[in-house]
């Protein structure tokens, strides 16, 4: 057991260390990251260096994990905790990370007592009591083409963030019943918006696998709110601000000072 003074004073000499130069080279290869101030890029980097030490890293289906993929996971990891407190991912405490897409066995009930199992075929998945998994190769891209609107890293955990209160629901810890009350509405009417636009075949900004259910729809939203974040606040403005408020940053405003859309 680690007591919280004890974690605090890991922290401090953890970050007293100069960045690792090689470290740096990493995050060279994430585009996010350059679009920061120098604040905002020395927040990212101890919030990455913290991830890699407190975390279990785990390299599955024959993959050797090497700094550079801890770094990349890490940092894209860290974009969404950017404006929090010092408990990164308090509810994460394994992270594996398989060399490419995966398979996972999903069941499902068909006539009588049978139960059919199939193999579906995954790049990122969170679970509740346990672990993230990411696939390398789609964390890799999703660094380097960062503003495409597709991001595995974000998506997953962001799942975590909304686990924090032991349900993947759609509804993460907020601050008081204002906010709560106000993220309910605008996230009920952006997600029927999204279903009803999906099924009439329209072209959306946020993707359709957001129509699963609530808690795919924030994680999708969450992955165009940093990847796409002016064109949502121009079509999506409450849904932006909702979560401009719940991540205490303002990507859109960013992008709009480097000129980018």
């Amino acid at each position: 057991m680690q007591f919280p003074w004890s974690k605090t004073r890991h922290r401090r000499e953890l970050l007293a260390q100069p960045f690792p130069i090689e470290w740096q080279g990493y995050l060279s290869a994430f585009a996010y990251y350059s679009l920061l101030p120098n604040s905002q890029q020395g927040t990212l980097r101890d919030i990455t260096r913290i991830l890699i030490a407190e975390k279990h890293w785990e390299g599955c289906g024959g993959l050797t994990l090497t700094d550079e993929m801890k770094v990349v996971i890490a940092a894209q990891a860290a974009v969404l905790v950017l404006g929090f407190d010092a408990d990164y991912y308090a509810n994460v405490e394994t992270i594996l990370v398989y060399p490419s897409g995966f398979l996972v066995t999903t069941t499902r009930p068909e006539t009588g007592r049978v139960v059919r199992e199939d193999l579906m075929p995954l790049s990122g998945e969170a679970a509740l009591r346990g672990p993230v998994i990411v696939s390398w190769s789609d964390a890799l891209q999703s660094g380097r083409s960062f503003g495409d609107g597709h991001n595995v890293v974000l998506h997953e955990f962001a799942h975590k963030l909304d686990m924090r209160d032991g349900a993947a629901d759609g509804a993460p810890y907020l601050k008081d019943t204002a906010q709560v009350d106000r993220w309910s509405r605008v996230m009920s009417a952006e997600y029927a918006a999204l279903v009803q636009l999906t099924q009439a075949g329209e072209p959306t900004l946020l993707d359709a696998y957001g129509t699963t259910n609530a808690a795919e729809f924030f994680a999708v939203a969450t992955e165009c709110f940093f990847e796409r974040p002016r064109p949502m606040q121009h079509f999506h403005p409450e849904l932006y601000d909702v979560l401009r408020d719940y991540y205490r940053q303002d990507p859109a405003e960013l992008f709009a000072a480097l000129g980018k859309n």
